[in-house]
């Protein structure tokens, strides 16, 4: 264990927590971090035990927490962590592996916000290691922006991309009316948060979706969205999971789009087909949200259902205009139940929305439009 010993309870910087055996992957994890205006590394622990104590006295806001480590594990670890500072932002830190995978799907079925897959620095290279970087800094500044605390320029990865979540508070939000249409297609979009919140959602409105396909964007790598697809379609009771390049868009199946592709519709004989590719990554993300959601426009205008769950960033926003515009109905999930309203908040400040929903209340409005035949 190591100490900054420059906690400072009255600083307004948003205060992080390293909790990873390397030491030197701590250290160069603190030195990227060190370099971002508004965030403060205030410690660092070398495994999950260490980890537990330190949060219990420091009550950091973001926890970036390894997986495999001596001693405690990460996933052992986590449950403790959360009861110790409920309010800190959790960022799992995890290898591609398929073991890893599964747990860091479990851990964010406990409560972690979010993870960043962390390369074999020493198979992988310099490339990876700056792919890591990227994605470790966007991530945590896109979570230090949901703490409310620090200020909002200091918390804003790159001029190109403002991360900071927007506020119902401070936004003004206009509703559209819900498609009379019985929709054709539910097409869910999710990011930071969004493995729990799907889940939420599709087991709520499970017994609703046999009547249309579902078509889902998360931002995540391959293998992840591999083990997210059959655990999604395990919880529907449908059949499923990661979808293939090709293959027909039936109702009563579950598509999630491939990690490293994204996912469109297409037109396909009498029907649609799925589409994938490996083009230029979109609003930093591949797969993204709005390739899917701007696809589902073109092909079912009115009779389209979309949903846009938790996530950092905005993806998904132009896509659901898009949608609402040919005249289908947007469900967003709302800011108290989002681990970052950024995602449904640019797709409510964009005027795309038909409705504001909590988590817990989304499923069962998506069965009631399916079933009722258009509204929302």
């Amino acid at each position: 264990m190591t100490s900054t010993g420059a906690l400072n309870t009255a600083s307004d910087k948003v205060r992080v927590m390293l909790v990873e055996d390397s030491a030197v992957i701590r250290g160069m994890v603190r030195r990227w971090l060190e370099n971002v205006p508004g965030i403060e590394v205030v410690d660092s622990a070398s495994n999950g035990q260490v980890a537990i104590d330190m949060t219990r006295a420091i009550k950091p806001d973001i926890i970036i927490l390894d997986i495999e480590m001596p001693v405690m594990d990460g996933l052992t670890a986590l449950p403790q962590i959360l009861r110790a500072a409920p309010d800190v932002k959790v960022l799992i830190a995890s290898t591609l592996s398929r073991r890893n995978a599964e747990v860091t799907l479990k851990a964010m079925s406990l409560g972690a916000s979010d993870f960043v897959a962390k390369p074999s620095f020493v198979r992988d290279g310099n490339d990876a290691r700056a792919q890591f970087q990227e994605e470790l800094v966007r991530k945590v500044t896109g979570l230090a922006a949901a703490t409310g605390r620090g200020h909002r320029d200091a918390l804003t990865f790159r001029a190109a991309e403002d991360w900071r979540p927007v506020s119902a508070a401070d936004a003004r939000i206009t509703l559209r009316k819900p498609s009379p249409v019985t929709p054709r297609v539910l097409a869910i979009g999710a990011s930071t948060g969004g493995p729990a919140a799907l889940a939420q959602v599709i087991e709520d409105a499970k017994s609703a979706l046999g009547q249309v396909p579902v078509l889902i964007a998360q931002h995540m790598p391959p293998t992840f969205t591999a083990l997210l697809g059959e655990k999604l379609s395990r919880i529907a009771g449908l059949p499923g999971g990661e979808a293939v390049h090709g293959e027909p868009v039936v109702a009563g199946r579950i598509y999630v789009a491939p990690g490293g592709q994204h996912m469109r519709v297409k037109s396909s004989g009498s029907g649609f087909a799925i589409a994938l590719d490996t083009g230029p990554p979109v609003n930093h993300c591949r797969p993204a949200v709005d390739p899917l959601f701007s696809s589902i426009a073109d092909a079912y205008s009115t009779a389209a259902l979309a949903v846009v769950l938790t996530g950092m960033g905005s993806d998904g926003a132009r896509g659901a205009v898009e949608i609402a515009d040919a005249g289908g109905t947007v469900l967003v999930q709302d800011e108290p139940s989002s681990i970052v309203w950024g995602m449904p908040g640019a797709t409510a400040t964009a005027g795309a929305a038909s409705a504001i929903v909590g988590l817990t209340d989304i499923g069962d409005r998506i069965s009631r439009t399916l079933c009722r035949g258009g509204g929302a």
